[in-house]
């Protein structure tokens, strides 16, 4: 696949986004070459376009296969597997959250809620520090709520609320 240099220049900075995320910039590189084809790829047109090794293409294919990030296709008269993206950018974006809050907010809510369960019994935990705990863990199960009952919601409301919460921004004037 012939890269452009727009396509290199996202291609780059989506990797640098990745490694920012917590995902290996190879992989990352791997997803955004994947979501601008047009056409699927097998892993030696991947690892030629990016100059990336046929293992690390390996690997970071089972991460993106492991994430729901792509799919394996396959074509008439090629044993090979081939991959693609989902190109619905609303969809990546949903899963890349709910990839994100499954490995990072859940595992916190957990031991939130089991520190606060410890501080029923502990009673030489200074108060404030109670407060603190408990606060962080009201703030992390409300987003959790909001989250989970807003990613259910159709498109096009979503995004309704999403202008509509700029246009509310500006009449409280926050």
């Amino acid at each position: 696949m012939q890269l452009t240099d727009t396509m290199h220049r996202y291609i780059v900075h989506w990797g640098e986004m990745g490694s920012r995320w917590g995902m290996n910039r190879s992989v990352a590189q791997i997803h955004a070459l994947l979501y601008l084809a047009e056409q699927p790829l097998n892993a030696d047109e991947i690892g030629e376009t990016l100059g990336i090794a046929r293992s690390n293409v390996s690997t970071g294919l089972k991460e993106l296969l492991s994430w729901e990030l792509v799919q394996v296709t396959h074509q008439l008269g090629d044993r090979r597997d081939h991959f693609k993206a989902q190109h619905d950018t609303w969809e990546v974006i949903r899963v890349i959250m709910e990839g994100r809050k499954r490995r990072e907010l859940d595992p916190t809510l957990a031991a939130l809620r089991e520190c606060a369960a410890q501080l029923d019994r502990d009673k030489d935990t200074p108060p404030a520090v109670r407060d603190r705990i408990l606060t962080q863990l009201e703030f992390l199960e409300t987003m959790t709520r909001w989250y989970d009952s807003v990613k259910r919601l159709p498109r096009k409301t979503l995004l309704k609320m999403m202008r509509m919460g700029e246009r509310i921004a500006k009449v409280i004037g926050e």
